[in-house]
């Protein structure tokens, strides 16, 4: 029971009214601390709950809150629901002013975290703010331990929590509804009670597969009604991702299936499990297991294109019986066979068609942040969480590229760092239509399934011993720890494959996609982006402004911009661009857009031309100077980086040369007695003078989330966090970024003239993507290709600065890549820019 004097008692108590009055919203002035965010799914009964609000989604999300003297779990009203799928309220996170008006709860009296009281409550009305409770922040700022504090209103729950407005019995995981969340979902299978009578049979099948399949095709009673109750002893040959399909208009408590692709002697078979039956076996069950299945039912199978049949698995009518069986209990003539893997390496890859199926092991050497896309080709309402992986097996220079979506294996996927050895099984070959290069990569099938180092994966696999990896491991004993991690790359803005480098190509393949838009549907748009949300928007521009900067020196950069442009009168567009190397004042969160300039705006086309030279930089927290007619000049050493031909560079560490790689390697060795019989540098010192500008542009600093960083072994776990849904990325995480320097542009929209600031990385597919074509290095060919051309050393920054004014008054084709990172930061990178010349 929580003490009277807490603040949910002063401020819920209050707002209780008369039996025969109707409760009044209680408002909470002081700080409240989010300790936890649930999602679930509504049912039919939830919209009860929600009387005057407008349910435009099918989530709902259960909010435990702390005062720092107890917890009270609360239902997030839908019209705030943005704040979550924004991750913009989260755990740790402090709300002022929340309103909370009392609400019946699904499932009183079971459901631990409602009230003991007859109501439950609804928050209606918040603020998220960033103002901290401690040294730490948030929950940790209060010193509190969100799971010691007692319940308001309460005694202490027994069992899991529930959702509060809705019949499920478990939670979904926040950012997929793929991957399995909680602790319902058991790790060990439950204990055999079936264990006496499956040792008198001494483990023999008592049908087969081929047996089920003729007699249920042949139409006997036995097998297409009622429960079948003959032991059927069989091999799982694969097992595919989890499957939710709870909507608002159905009532299933555990709205789960999962499939299970079998096999004995006589056959093969999809065995179906169903809702709760998943929440005790799926994590128990992996590929190779040998299982007992009784008490099931035989069905037709709804996606054969010949009659063929599956078989349901429930927990109910009937109740299924399921038992992992040792392989040394089975009786030798009816030991299913053993699965099969079809591994192929870099070389062999791309001779493979594409939607072949295939496995492929390697060392992980680039591992991408975490996004998602929208499901059916981005027009469905399910988002769906993917991340790119870079896998090197040493049978050619070519890297395999997978598109890893959620396999529901969380734990494997958290583990998916630089430097692992990667299994992925059951992938798919995909590649372009119309594309006439060798550009492919590999993604999902319904089966997919990972195993990496560091989760003991490998041990237990059949594939250990095929040739194939046996070859892999050869090669990776021959690696360097120091040469590995120098290419080693985690996070980042990555695009693949590479887009085309003509706008006629780049057409054809957006045919049936939205077209052009402008800059004030290209704001809304952003707008709608969920976190880690990641869209392709296309926009008719011309470039008013080039920034060159380097990550932590934004105050010093190089900037050029087109002063014509930026006036609302087309009288003085005829003006010279002007080019200045100053101190614009960065952001860590401006806007990306801006209206139109108005005819009031300040600034000013005066000299038109001007030359380069060197100025002590203004710092962030200087007002913008106003003296138009006093022009200063210092001397400063120049910030120009280093040309640098590949970016991505590192000297191997010397007294480190295979321990990581050593180690990664191990697990395939362990285990045995189980399966017997089985470049140089040019400095560019651009020692030149210029003048400062009259007026210093606004820019966004470029997110932590954007710039891929080098792999830190003894930092994983905190790169990880950056990368990985939900994390928390700070600015000071001093973390090795590659490369550290990027380029903004600011678009001005064709359509109604609204300014886009945008993100350019010339230089970050170096190390990840196929080589860049030849081309001049120019801005149109560095534009329209995405990057510079690897056959000759990039353009310095000053140089490329220099160039700058070739994009003045040039009409363009902007192709905009766009991912919400959290909060009210926004990713908006350009990857391609095509001249208009139509």
């Amino acid at each position: 029971m929580a003490a009277p004097g807490c603040i949910f008692h002063r401020v819920l108590t209050r707002s209780k009214s008369g039996p025969h009055q109707a409760s009044c919203p209680a408002v909470c002035r002081e700080c409240l601390y989010v300790v936890d965010v649930h999602r679930y799914s509504r049912d039919q009964g939830s919209s009860v709950y929600f009387p005057q609000a407008v349910l435009m989604g099918d989530d709902l999300y259960d909010i435990t809150l702390t005062d720092g003297d107890c917890r009270l779990r609360v239902t997030l009203d839908p019209g705030l629901n943005r704040l979550v799928e924004r991750n913009v309220l989260q755990p740790g996170s402090t709300l002022r002013n929340a309103t909370f008006t009392p609400a019946m709860a699904a499932q009183l009296p079971e459901c631990p975290g409602v009230s003991g009281e007859k109501d439950s409550y609804r928050l209606v009305k918040v603020e998220v703010t960033d103002e901290v409770g401690g040294e730490e922040g948030g929950v940790r700022g209060v010193n509190v331990g969100g799971d010691s504090l007692p319940w308001f209103g309460q005694t202490e729950p027994e069992g899991s929590l529930l959702p509060l407005r809705a019949n499920r019995s478990m939670f979904l995981p926040l950012w997929n509804s793929v991957d399995y969340s909680g602790e319902e979902w058991r790790e060990a299978p439950p204990t055999d009670e079936e264990r006496d009578e499956e040792e008198d049979e001494e483990h023999r099948p008592s049908v087969t597969v081929s047996e089920l399949r003729d007699a249920f095709l042949c139409g006997h009673r036995s097998v297409t009604r009622g429960a079948v109750r003959h032991q059927l002893i069989v091999r799982v040959v694969n097992k595919s991702h989890l499957m939710y399909y709870g909507k608002p208009d159905r009532n299933c408590d555990c709205p789960y299936k999962a499939v299970l692709e079998v096999s004995d002697r006589t056959g093969s078979v999809c065995a179906v499990m169903w809702n709760s039956v998943c929440l005790t076996w799926y994590r128990c069950l992996k590929p190779g297991d040998i299982i007992s299945l009784r008490h099931y039912r035989v069905k037709q199978h709804y996606q054969a294109e010949i009659d063929d049949i599956e078989i349901s698995v429930n927990s109910r009518n009937p109740a299924a019986r399921i038992s992992i069986l040792p392989e040394s209990s089975v009786s030798p003539e009816y030991v299913p066979p053993v699965p099969t893997y079809s591994f192929y390496n870099s070389e062999e890859l791309p001779d493979r068609p594409n939607g072949d199926v295939c496995d492929v092991i390697g060392l992980l050497t680039f591992s991408g942040r975490s996004e998602r896309i929208r499901d059916k080709d981005g027009r469905g309402a399910e988002l769906l969480e993917y991340q790119w992986l870079r896998l090197e097996d040493g049978a050619s220079n070519r890297p395999i590229m997978v598109k890893l979506f959620s396999t529901s294996q969380p734990e494997s996927h958290n583990k998916l760092h630089p430097l692992s050895v990667v299994v992925c099984t059951r992938l798919k070959v995909i590649r372009a239509a119309d594309r006439t290069d060798v550009t492919f990569y590999l993604s999902n099938t319904t089966y997919s399934q990972v195993y990496c180092t560091g989760l003991g994966h490998h041990s237990e696999m059949k594939y250990r011993k095929l040739r194939p990896v046996r070859q892999f491991l050869q090669w990776l004993k021959s690696q360097d720890d120091g040469q590995v991690l120098g290419r080693a790359l985690i996070g980042g803005f990555f695009i693949y494959p590479p887009p085309p480098v003509s706008l006629e190509t780049y057409m054809k393949e957006r045919r049936g996609e939205p077209g052009f838009l402008r800059g004030a549907e290209l704001q809304r748009e952003v707008e709608r982006l969920c976190y880690r949300e990641r869209r392709t928007f296309c926009i008719q521009a011309t470039v008013t402004m080039v920034t060159y900067s380097r990550r932590g020196e934004e105050d010093r950069c190089l900037f050029w911009m087109d002063r014509a442009s930026s006036l609302s009168s087309p009288s003085t567009s005829s003006s010279s661009p002007r080019l200045s190397k100053s101190s614009p004042h960065p952001s860590a969160s401006p806007s990306l857009f801006r209206p139109p300039p108005s005819s009031s705006s300040s600034f000013s086309p005066t000299s038109p031309s001007s030359s380069i030279s060197q100025l002590t930089p203004n710092r962030l927290e200087c007002r913008p100077r106003s003296c138009f007619s006093r022009k200063r000049k210092q001397l400063l050493q120049t910030d120009t980086p280093k040309k640098r031909h590949p970016w991505v560079t590192m000297q191997p560490e010397p007294n480190n040369k295979t321990v990581i790689l050593f180690e990664a390697s191990m697990e395939f060795l362990e285990n045995t007695n189980a399966d017997e019989g089985e470049e140089g540098e040019d400095e560019d010192d651009d020692t030149s003078s210029y003048v400062t500008a009259p007026l210093l542009p606004v820019f966004p600093l470029v997110a932590v989330e954007t710039l891929p960083m080098r792999y830190d072994h003894t930092r994983k776990e905190e790169q990880a966090v950056v990368v990985a849904m939900g994390g928390k990325a700070t600015d000071d995480g001093g973390f090795d970024f590659a490369p550290v320097d990027y380029y903004t542009l600011r678009l001005k929209a064709l359509s109604d003239s609204v300014m886009v600031d945008v993100v350019f990385l010339p230089h970050s597919s170096f190390a990840l993507s196929p080589p860049i074509h030849h081309h001049s290095n120019t801005w149109s060919s560095i534009l329209s290709h995405g990057a510079f051309s690897s056959h000759t050393p990039p353009p310095s920054p000053a140089d490329l600065i220099t160039m700058a004014a070739q994009l003045a008054n040039q009409r363009l084709v902007c192709v905009l890549e766009a991912c919400h990172l959290g909060g009210a930061k926004t990713e908006l990178i350009l990857s391609r820019a095509f001249h208009l010349t139509v």
